[in-house]
C-alpha cells in the first residue's frame, strides 16, 4: 500500500538491497526494449537510455532525501509529545520537587539541546518505512495528495493492462501459427494478423481473448482478497527471470559470432523516439517502491554509491540485452515480447528451451498481477478514506476490487500492442512518478526541514544534486517529455 507507515521488515545487507533493487527495476519493460531500440536506431537509443537512467538516479536520490526528512519529522513529533508529557508530569509534582530551580531549567532544556546536537545525524536515519503516500500527506497540500494518488493509480492501471495483455499474447504466439500446425512456434519472418486462423475456425484474436478470459477467471478473484508475494516465490521468479535473460543473451551472441546475425539497425530514426522514451522510463521505474527497498538495509553509510553502482549495472545489462537483440534479429522481425523471438527452430533447437522462453512471461507476470491489483485496490481505499470512517462491506469487498480489475481487462481486450501500452504508461504516469513527484517531494521537504530544524540543519542523506537547479531541471525535462509525447501522438493521429 502506497499510503502508510509500515513495518520495516527483516534487515539485510547493502549488497542484498542492491540485488533486490536490480530485480525490481529489471522486469517486463526490458522485454519490450529491443524492439524500441531497433525502431529508434542504436545511437539515439543508447543516448536516450543513458540520459533517462541518469535522470532516474537523480530522482532516486531525491526520494531517499525525502524519506530521511520524513523520518526526522516523525521523530521530532514524538519527542515533542514526550516533552509535553514530561511538562505535564512536572506540573503535578510536589513543591519539594520544585525547590531546585537549576534542576528544573536543566530538565526543561535538555531535550531541545539534544535535538539540536543530533539533528544532522540520528534524526535523519531512515529506520521507519514511510511509504510515498504518507510522504505526500506530510509535505503536499490536499490537491497535491490527490494528484499523487491519481498518478500512482493511473500507473498501476497501466501496469495491470500490460500484464493482462502480455500473458495471453505469449500464450497465443506460442500455440498459434499461420497454418495452426507449426510445432516450432513463432515464425518471425511471417507477418501475422489478428484475423489469421489459429485453431480451426478460431482466429488469432479469438484465441488471445480466450486466454485473456482464462487469465481473468484464474487471477481476477485474488483482487478481492489480501495476497502478498512470499520470499520463496520472489526467489523462484527471480531465478527464472535471470535464467531466461542469460539464455537469450548467450543465444544471440552465439548467432552473431557464427555470422548468422540478421540485424542492421539504423543509426537514428526519430519517428521511433516516442515509444523508446516511454519504454525507457518504464524500465527504470522504482521510485514508488524505494521505501520498501531502502529502509530495511542495515547500513546506509554508502547507500548513494551503491545506488549509482546499481544503475550502472542496469544500464550495462539493458545495453547488452538490446544490442545483442538488434544485431541478431532484423528490426522488422523483433516482436513486442522479445522472448518470442526465441520460439523459432532455427534459433533454439531444443523444444524445452523454446517453450521455457516463450512461456517465461506467463509464469513471472502471473505471480505479480495479484500483488499489483491488491496494491491498486488499497490505494483507491486510501484516496477516499476519511479519518474515523469505515467502508460498507459491499463497497470494501465488491466495489473497490471491481473498479480495480475491470478497466485494465477492458484495455487488454481492446488491444494487445504491448510496446504502445508500455510507452504510454511510461510516458505519462511513469513521468509523474519518476520525475514530478520526487522533485516536488524533495523541494518541499527541504523547505519544511529548514522551518522545523533551522537553516543550518544538514540531512545526512541529502541528494548529491542538492542545488535547486536540479529540481527545476528534472521538472523541465518531465514537462518537456509530456508535451513532446502528446504532440507526437496528436500529429500521428491527424496523419492517419
Amino acid at each position: 500500500m502506497a499510503g502508510e507507515i509500515t513495518e520495516t521488515g527483516e534487515l539485510y545487507s547493502p549488497y542484498v538491497g542492491l540485488v533486490y533493487m536490480f530485480n525490481l527495476i529489471v522486469g517486463t519493460g526490458a522485454l519490450t526494449m529491443p524492439k524500441a531500440f531497433a525502431t529508434a536506431g542504436w545511437l539515439v537509443s543508447l543516448i536516450l537510455l543513458v540520459f533517462v537512467g541518469f535522470m532516474s538516479f537523480v530522482t532516486t536520490t531525491f526520494a531517499m532525501e525525502a524519506m530521511a526528512a520524513a523520518n526526522a519529522q516523525l521523530r521530532w513529533k514524538r519527542m515533542e509529545i514526550h516533552k509535553e508529557e514530561d511538562d505535564e508530569d512536572s506540573s503535578t509534582a510536589s513543591d519539594s520537587d520544585l525547590l531546585s530551580q537549576d534542576n528544573y531549567e536543566r530538565a526543561e532544556k535538555r531535550p531541545i539541546l539534544s535535538v539540536q546536537r543530533r539533528s544532522s545525524a540520528s534524526l535523519f536515519e531512515i529506520t521507519e518505512r514511510v511509504e510515498m503516500g504518507q510522504m505526500a500527506s506530510m509535505f503536499f497540500n490536499k490537491v497535491g495528495v490527490n494528484l499523487f494518488y491519481f498518478c500512482i493509480i493511473t500507473y498501476l492501471y497501466g501496469d495491470l493492462a500490460i500484464y493482462a495483455a502480455a500473458v495471453p499474447v505469449s500464450l497465443m504466439q506460442v500455440t498459434c501459427s499461420v497454418s495452426g500446425n507449426d510445432s516450432c512456434g513463432v515464425d518471425t519472418d511471417a507477418k501475422y494478423n489478428d484475423t489469421d486462423l489459429c485453431w480451426g475456425p478460431l482466429r488469432r484474436v479469438d484465441v488471445y481473448r480466450i486466454y485473456l478470459a482464462i487469465f481473468t477467471v484464474l487471477l481476477g478473484p485474488f483482487t478481492f482478497f489480501d495476497v502478498q508475494k512470499t520470499k520463496y516465490l520472489q526467489i523462484l521468479t527471480s531465478l527464472m527471470r535471470w535464467i531466461a535473460f542469460a539464455i537469450m543473451i548467450v543465444l544471440a551472441l552465439v548467432r552473431i559470432g557464427k555470422g548468422q546475425g540478421e540485424g542492421h539497425p539504423p543509426l537514428a530514426n526519430f519517428l521511433g523516439v516516442q515509444n523508446l522514451f516511454g519504454v525507457c522510463v518504464y524500465s527504470f521505474m522504482c521510485q514508488h517502491s524505494l521505501p520498501s527497498l531502502i529502509t530495511p538495509i542495515s547500513s546506509k553509510r554508502h547507500i548513494t554509491r551503491l545506488l549509482f553502482l546499481d544503475y550502472a549495472l542496469i544500464l550495462a545489462f539493458y545495453g547488452l540485452l538490446s544490442f545483442t537483440a538488434i544485431f541478431c534479429f532484423r528490426g522488422d522481425s523483433l516482436m513486442d515480447m522479445y522472448t518470442l523471438n526465441f520460439a523459432r527452430c532455427d534459433v533454439v533447437g531444443l523444444a524445452a528451451v523454446r517453450f521455457f522462453l516463450g512461456l517465461f512471461p506467463v509464469f513471472t507476470i502471473s505471480t505479480n498481477f495479484p500483488i499489483i491489483a491488491v496494491t491498486l485496490r488499497n490505494n483507491w481505499k486510501t484516496l477516499f478514506h476519511r479519518e474515523g470512517g469505515t467502508y460498507p462491506w459491499v463497497v470494501d469487498r465488491v466495489v473497490f476490487p471491481t473498479i480495480t480489475l475491470v478497466p485494465p481487462i477492458l484495455v487488454a481486450f481492446c488491444t494487445h500492442d504491448l510496446e504502445s501500452l508500455v510507452a504510454i504508461t511510461g510516458a505519462y504516469a511513469g513521468t509523474g512518478i519518476q520525475y514530478v513527484i520526487p522533485a516536488f517531494l524533495v523541494f518541499l521537504c527541504r523547505k519544511d526541514t529548514q522551518l522545523t530544524f533551522g537553516s543550518g540543519t544538514i540531512n545526512k542523506h541529502r541528494s548529491p544534486f542538492g542545488h535547486t537547479f536540479w529540481v527545476a531541471f528534472v521538472l523541465l525535462w518531465a514537462f518537456s517529455c509530456f508535451f513532446f509525447v502528446t504532440a507526437y501522438i496528436v500529429l500521428k493521429e491527424t496523419q492517419l
